[in-house]
């Protein structure tokens, strides 16, 4: 539990001298600039409220452990408790850099010292302290708030202090020294309590980045969780998925799925460092297995090619094998696994509730890999497939416009114009909307006052490269088939596009319910 209650400064310099307040390796670096560390001295000097400091408690030492801005941690004494700073650091390390007198003062390109100006009268707005190097600190109007806590030091500053102004410097060290530190102290050895607590006290709004914390209670000398996470970046980068690797929160979604059975990166911090560490190798087996299935049966080229990129946590749980042999998949549930990929997609399970239905996925998972019976992908799809594509605008970005272009590539389409297959893989990988054009011209139809919503309908949507729309651009079908392979050769073509010949009767509304029909026929297929 919590415990509260004041420090003063001298009390939080002793501390951190003796090694009992530390800075844990999940926080992020010291990032104040000397103006702003001077701004907060001012804050203390003036009695202003500045917030309270948060310690863990810990029972023992971290693995690992972050120096505190420039000072590396002294050692721990024996007969201390560990005080992990989890709210404050920025705090504890500008005064702690600001006054200790007991260590070496970092070199000028590391630190600049702090100064009070006591020729200029107290402003209750304006700050009476300054951020100085070298010949700026003139003796006659700027003190070194370093010597407050050194009384050899304070002597022999105020003796440059003309003795009009002594009382004022004298003012300024009873103020410093008597301040009151307010500091909460967490007493707890529950890691994914402190975890919890970390993140919902960070007042700058950034998540909590579990990978920094992961990264401290599972370090040894031959294993950095960091490093790690690097390597399957880079690697998920040669097989285009470097959008996976760069998400960290979803690659801690899926180890959580994988060593935990959750969906959520919290239940990570309550594993053992070791587990983590010996297991590893399932996470990096499971997401790299994952992928590369996404690719080869689905055509997913890249993480934006994902309706859900949530739908990645329980498929890399399937691949999740420890070794270095890969998963063999047999007939029957690589069917099952697709059929659960575009259930999935096209019933929009994955639009809400993604913990609650990802949990459950990644228990089915687990028995489909152990060949038990499962109800994996055994869920309805609510969604009326017809008006599924004849209601939804495309949009990149969209996860309905990234399921519809993955069912457009499992039809192999073809250009247009010359009739040779489609560069999938170049497409998907840059999925941009140089890929994605109008059948019926979107010029055309506005012309003939069709409404934007009907004209940007994924039934009106085909993959067409910008070299094939720009020859039939503003061109009613029945005048671009011209351009178009004849005969035999025009089949593959608009079977490929997921259409017929209704699409040169020039009648819109007739090819886009057909087209429709045709799609919703397909997807029904892909889900059945």
């Amino acid at each position: 539990m919590a415990e509260t209650g004041p420090m003063t400064i001298r009390e939080l310099i002793e501390g951190v001298g003796a090694g009992q307040i530390r800075i844990p390796a999940f926080q992020r670096d010291f990032v104040w600039e000397p103006h702003r560390i001077a701004l907060f001295i001012d804050s203390i000097y003036k009695g202003y409220p500045f917030g309270s400091l948060l310690f863990w408690r810990a029972s023992e030492l971290l693995k690992h452990e972050r120096q505190l801005g420039p000072y590396e941690l002294p050692p721990l004494r024996e007969d201390y408790p560990i005080d992990y700073v989890l709210d404050g650091q920025q705090r504890v390390t500008s005064m702690f850099a600001s006054f200790q007198t007991g260590l070496p003062r970092p070199p000028a390109d590391e630190w600049t010292d702090i100064y009070f100006d006591y020729q200029v009268e107290t402003d209750p707005q304006d700050s009476s302290f300054f951020a100085l190097k070298g010949d700026e600190a003139t003796p006659d109007r700027f003190f070194p708030i370093s010597v407050l806590f050194d009384s050899a030091g304070y002597r022999q500053a105020t003796e440059r202090v003309d003795q009009a102004f002594l009382a004022h410097i004298d003012d300024l060290q009873s103020r410093i020294k008597e301040a009151q530190i307010p500091v909460e102290v967490l007493r707890t050895d529950d890691r994914a309590k402190v975890a919890i607590v970390f993140e919902r006290i960070n007042h700058q709004g950034v998540p909590l980045d579990t990978l920094q914390l992961l990264t401290a209670w599972t370090w040894s000398e031959d294993f950095d969780l960091q490093h790690r996470f690097e390597d399957l970046r880079e690697a998920l980068e040669d097989h285009g998925f470097a959008g996976v690797g760069e998400d960290t929160s979803l690659v801690l979604r899926c180890c959580a799925g994988i060593l935990t059975g959750q969906p959520t990166a919290d239940h990570l911090i309550s594993l053992n460092g070791s587990e983590v560490r010996d297991r590893f190798d399932e996470v990096e087996n499971g997401i790299k297995g994952a992928i590369d299935f996404l690719r080869t049966q689905l055509g997913v080229e890249t993480l934006r090619n994902m309706p859900y990129p949530a739908m990645l946590i329980p498929l890399s749980v399937y691949f999740a094998i420890p070794g270095t042999e890969q998963l063999t998949v047999p007939a029957q549930s690589r069917r099952t696994l697709e059929r659960w990929f575009w259930r999935s997609c096209f019933s929009e399970r994955y639009s809400g509730q993604t913990n609650r239905v990802a949990r459950s996925d990644v228990a089915e998972m687990v028995k489909l890999r152990s060949e038990e019976e499962t109800t994996l992908g055994e869920f309805t799809v609510p969604v009326n497939l017809r008006e599924f594509f004849l209601d939804t605008a495309f949009r990149l970005g969209s996860a309905r416009s990234a399921a519809f272009v993955l069912l457009l590539a499992s039809r192999e389409p073809r250009s247009f114009i010359s009739g040779n297959r489609v560069d999938l893989a170049a497409v998907l990988q840059a999925y941009n909307k140089h890929e994605f054009h109008h059948m019926y011209p979107r010029a055309l139809l506005r012309d003939d006052g069709v409404p934007t919503a009907n004209i940007n309908c994924l039934a009106n949507m085909c993959i067409l490269s910008r070299t094939d729309n720009n020859k039939i651009k503003r061109k009613r079908p029945s005048e671009y088939k011209a351009l178009m392979p004849t005969g035999d050769d025009l089949d593959p073509i608009l079977a490929g596009a997921v259409t017929s010949e209704t699409l040169f009767t020039d009648d819109f509304d007739a090819f886009r319910e057909e087209r429709a029909g045709m799609l919703a026929a397909i997807a029904e297929a892909l889900v059945a």
